[in-house]
Order: structure tokens, then C-alpha cells, then sequence
């Protein structure tokens, strides 16, 4: 087996400074409300100025210490103050301050920085440290999922023509992805060699501090400036909120939405048994339309299907149907024992946005004994899973990162088998526990918030959890928090007696990180939560996820709140 461990441990250090900086939140907003005061203060003061003084010099004195004090009070509201204010200082030359002009400094910054950590992912110190297979393996997923952080870091700064109450909602959602992936590259090397392991996280530093740090800035505008005034300040079109969504074409959505069966209309159709153009769905995909706003509608014939299936990022709008969620099904057997990092181990992995899947079964058939064996994993944003089968053991249903949405489907697993750092909800689906190896525990979820500022999470509503197989002998928890800031809601769901009545597992020790937010309030964690409606509505799909915008346009049923 590998030296490579499954998952990033909480590091007790790093997790007392980050608990230490949860606990001056309150400090922070304060801090937030007062530097638009300030700034508020600043642009009165040098439109005063420049009316009244003619001595250039003089005038920038007075105008340029109350503008570097309003950049170190926006700073604040950061994780990493001083590289803020580092990326910021340049705006201290400015006669006033504008978000806009905030907003694309900072992420432009972290671009940079981003592509510095590219290149030096491909230079001697890291390339000498490699030796063995499973390594090489890691490093290039990392080539991988910083390209992938670029193209949101680029998306973030031409967003389009998106409606006033979506466009923060994006922008947050694709730098929340953006710093998800550059942690994912980071888990890959977590056991590598000590001085591999401190090459990357070195190169990786200064991105992954600017990009939090233009996530809490965008998160800051937001709040600060509100819903009404932030298209203007941001410099973005206005749109009504009931156009369509501007990456759907008007007529795929009569489609989707109509009663008609997408398997008669396909663009394409995939069949094993050689009766159409296309035997695997691999050949099929090849020839789908890049980056197209218009849906392309595949449909894939009865069968199992043994094939690794990536939907690559520039394939938009995929719509996938197949006969049944039993009855169509992509099968494989990658896992991490055998030498495949975790995040290549997906039997069907989705990147492109705007994905839907609808009846069709995904299943890793690695087995328990291989440990992490993805059967889907999705990066698509706006993705939607509809009477799905997804089968394995552990890590069966990797919700990686974006926006996603899963109903009506079946999900079976032991050990952290709905996991990840996306904004999920699932709704209405059935979730199997299965038999685990001796001596494991079930875990449903294991969700991978890493910064506070990310809008990300688990959301599971409306759902029934039932064993699979005989399990009176085995504990299952609703989850364990794998990372600092794990974010986990459960909502109005058919539990059974199967749960163990702790509810939630520690990942390391007795206890759990306070910064946590779980909403089944049963162990005596800090970080366990006793919600009401009024909380527990901003994690359903209207709020969470923005469903109402995208998930109606693709007709598929839905609960929008509670």
C-alpha cells in the first residue's frame, strides 16, 4: 500500500490558530462595518480636497493616510491580513476606493500567484523528489486542479450578464472552488516525503492565501454594500430576475421541461451491443460540442458499461439519460490501495458545467477491502443527478466542488461515502449503509470546508437512511468533520434506528474542531447546532444553492425550501 494517507489529518496547531481567529469574527464585523464608514469618509474627504487645495503635494499627504488605513481595515476582514494588504497597497496611489476596483486587484493577484505555483510545480525541487508511481500520479492531478482554480479565478472576473441577486452567489461559489482545489492538490502530497511535501505547500502558499483572501473581500462587499447597489459598484449588466439563465438556450429549456422521452430525441446515441455509431460512452463524449450553451442530449442504451468516464470542462450542457438507474450503469474497480490517488479513482467523473444525469447507475466495485473507491465524482457547477444508482464502499459519492444537486437517487456506502466541498443538497434519496471490513464504522458524510468564508456544505433533506445487509453489530454515524470548518445540515429525514445515538463521529480524538456547523445536535461538540426554520432555510435549495434559477429550468422536481 502507498505511504499516501486518505485525507489531510487537523493538524492541532493549525487548528488552534484558525479556532483563534474564528473567535475575533465578532471583532471582524465590527471592524467591516467600519472601514464603509471610513470608506465613505475617504471619498468625501478627497473630493473636498481636490476643490480646495491647489498644492498637489499637501493634498496627497492628507488624502493618502486615511486610504491606506481604510484598505488595512478591509484587510481585516481576511484570514491572511498582511498578503492582503500587500496586494492592496497599490490601490493607496488611488483618489478613492472602488469594490470593483478591490474586487479585480485581489483575484488578479491570486492569478498570478497561481500561475507562479504552476511552473514551479515542474521545476527540479519537485520533479527530483518523485520516486514512486502513486506520487507521480499526485502531481499531475495538481497540474490538473490548478488549471481548474485558474478557469474559476478567470470566471470570476468575466462573469457576463448574470441578474442582480445571482452574481455574488457565483462568484463566491467559484472562489470557494478554486481554493478547494488547490487544498485537494495539497491532501494528494500529505504523507509524501518531508521535504516534497514542504516544496509544494511552499509553492501553493501565497495562491492559496490570496484566493481566501478574495473570497472574504467578494463576501465582504456583498454584505457591506448589499443586493441594491452592488451591480453598479461591481460593473456588471443589469438583468431581470425572470430572464432566462444566460448559459441556457430558450429552447433547451422547452425541452427539458416538456413530457417528451429525451432517449427519442437524442444528439447521440451509445449502445454496447454495436447497434448505433457509438459502443462506449468514452467515444461519444469526443464528439459532443465544447463549451456550447445549447444541451446535447446523450442517450446511453441498457448495459453495464466498463469504461472511466470524464465529461472534461469544456464539455457545457451535457444532458446524459439511460434506461433506468439499474439497467444503464458505468462500472470500474480504481482505488487508492492498488496505487490510484483518490481523486482519480472515479468510475464516471463530471467537469463540465451545466451536467445532468438522469436514470443511469454509477458503481466502483473495488470493494471494501481497497478503501477509497469513487463511483462519481462531480466539479460540475449547476450539475443535476435524477434517479441515479451510485454504489461503492468508501468515498462512493465525491460532491468535489461547485454547485450540485441530487434527487431521487440511490446512494450506497460505508466509510465517508457522501463527501467533499461542494454546496450540495440531496433531496429525497434513499442512503444505504452497507457492511463495512471488520472493525470500521459507517460514516455517511465527511464534508471538507476549509475556509469560513466559503458558501459550501452538505445538505441532506427530505431522505431515508436504511442499512443494507445485516448491521446490528456495526456503528453508523451521520458523519465525522473532516476538515475544520465541515458543514453539515440535516433536514426532516427518515432516520430510522439505525443511527448510533452519539449521531456524529470525531475524525481524530474525542472532540471535534468548535468551528464546526452541525445540525444534529446529539454529541456534546461546540460545533453542534439546534437550528430553527429561519437557519435551517438557508440551507435548503432556494438559499443554498440558488435552485430556483436552474434546477426548474432543467425539469426536475424540486423542494425550494423547507
Amino acid at each position: 500500500m502507498s505511504s499516501f494517507s486518505p485525507y489531510a489529518k487537523l493538524d492541532e496547531a493549525e487548528q488552534a490558530r484558525l479556532e483563534a481567529r474564528r473567535k475575533t469574527r465578532k471583532r471582524i464585523a465590527i471592524i467591516s462595518l467600519s472601514s464603509i464608514i471610513l470608506v465613505g469618509v475617504v471619498v468625501a474627504t478627497v473630493l473636498g480636497t481636490a476643490s480646495n487645495r491647489s498644492d498637489a503635494k499637501k493634498g496627497a499627504g492628507v488624502d493618502h493616510q486615511p486610504l491606506a488605513s481604510s484598505i488595512k481595515a478591509m484587510c481585516d476582514v481576511t484570514l491572511y491580513q498582511d498578503s492582503c494588504q500587500r496586494t492592496l497597497s497599490s490601490l493607496d496611489n488611488s483618489k478613492e476606493i472602488q469594490p470593483a476596483a478591490v474586487f479585480k486587484l485581489a483575484v488578479q493577484s491570486a492569478m498570478a500567484e497561481l500561475s507562479n505555483s504552476a511552473q514551479h510545480l515542474s521545476e527540479s525541487d519537485i520533479l527530483d523528489g518523485i520516486h514512486e508511481n502513486m506520487t507521480a500520479k499526485a502531481l499531475e492531478n495538481c497540474h490538473e486542479l490548478l488549471s481548474l482554480a485558474a478557469d474559476h479565478l478567470n470566471g470570476t472576473l468575466s462573469a457576463g450578464s448574470k441578474s442582480l441577486f445571482q452574481v455574488m452567489d457565483d462568484l463566491k461559489t467559484w472562489l470557494s472552488s478554486a481554493g478547494t482545489y488547490q487544498e485537494t492538490c495539497l491532501e494528494a502530497f500529505e504523507s509524501a516525503s518531508g521535504a516534497l511535501k514542504t516544496a509544494i505547500t511552499n509553492h501553493l502558499k501565497n495562491s492559496t492565501e490570496l484566493t481566501s483572501n478574495s473570497l472574504a473581500i467578494t463576501k465582504w462587499i456583498s454584505e457591506v454594500f448589499g443586493s441594491v447597489k452592488l451591480r453598479r459598484l461591481m460593473s456588471f449588466p443589469e438583468q431581470h430576475h425572470d430572464q432566462e439563465p444566460e448559459w441556457l438556450h430558450p429552447k433547451d429549456r422547452k425541452l427539458l421541461q416538456s413530457s417528451a422521452d429525451l432517449r427519442k430525441i437524442a444528439n447521440i446515441v451509445v449502445a454496447k451491443d454495436g447497434s448505433s455509431k457509438y459502443k462506449t460512452i468514452t467515444a461519444a463524449l469526443k464528439d459532443v460540442p465544447e463549451k456550447s450553451n445549447k444541451r446535447f442530449v446523450i442517450y446511453v442504451k441498457r448495459g453495464v458499461y466498463y469504461e472511466k468516464v470524464q465529461v472534461d470542462k469544456e464539455k457545457w450542457n451535457v444532458v446524459m439519460v439511460g434506461d433506468g438507474m439499474t439497467s444503464t450503469i458505468v462500472s470500474g474497480n480504481l482505488n487508492f490501495v492498488d496505487g490510484t490517488p483518490t481523486f482519480s479513482t472515479a468510475t464516471f467523473a463530471v467537469f463540465g458545467k451545466g451536467f445532468i444525469a438522469r436514470d443511469m447507475g454509477f458503481r466502483n466495485n473495488a470493494g471494501a477491502i481497497k478503501h477509497q473507491a469513487v463511483a462519481l465524482m462531480s466539479n460540475s457547477d449547476l450539475s443535476i443527478f435524477y434517479r441515479c444508482h451510485i454504489d461503492a464502499f468508501q468515498d462512493t459519492l465525491y460532491a468535489h466542488a461547485n454547485r450540485q444537486f441530487y434527487r431521487e437517487c440511490n446512494i450506497y456506502g460505508t466509510v465517508d461515502f457522501i463527501f467533499g466541498n461542494s454546496a450540495v443538497v440531496l433531496q429525497n434519496c434513499n442512503i444505504f449503509a452497507k457492511v463495512p471490513m471488520p472493525g470500521q464504522q459507517n460514516t455517511i458524510t465527511a464534508q471538507g470546508k476549509i475556509d469560513p468564508n466559503q458558501n459550501t456544505g452538505i445538505t441532506i433533506q427530505d431522505c431515508t437512511i436504511s442499512p443494507f445487509g445485516d448491521l446490528k453489530s456495526v456503528q453508523t454515524y451521520l458523519g465525522r468533520p473532516w476538515k475544520n470548518y465541515s458543514t453539515t445540515v440535516f433536514l426532516r429525514n427518515n432516520l430510522g434506528n439505525l443511527i448510533d445515538p452519539n449521531g456524529w463521529l470525531p475524525w481524530t480524538g474525542t472532540s471535534a474542531p468548535s468551528t464546526i456547523f452541525y445540525s444534529e445536535n446529539r454529541v456534546k461538540w461546540k460545533g453542534l447546532r439546534t437550528i430553527n426554520n429561519q437557519i435551517a432555510s438557508k440551507f435548503t435549495v432556494g438559499s443554498f444553492i440558488q435552485g430556483n434559477y436552474w434546477i426548474e429550468a432543467a425539469g426536475v422536481p424540486y423542494k425550494y425550501g423547507l
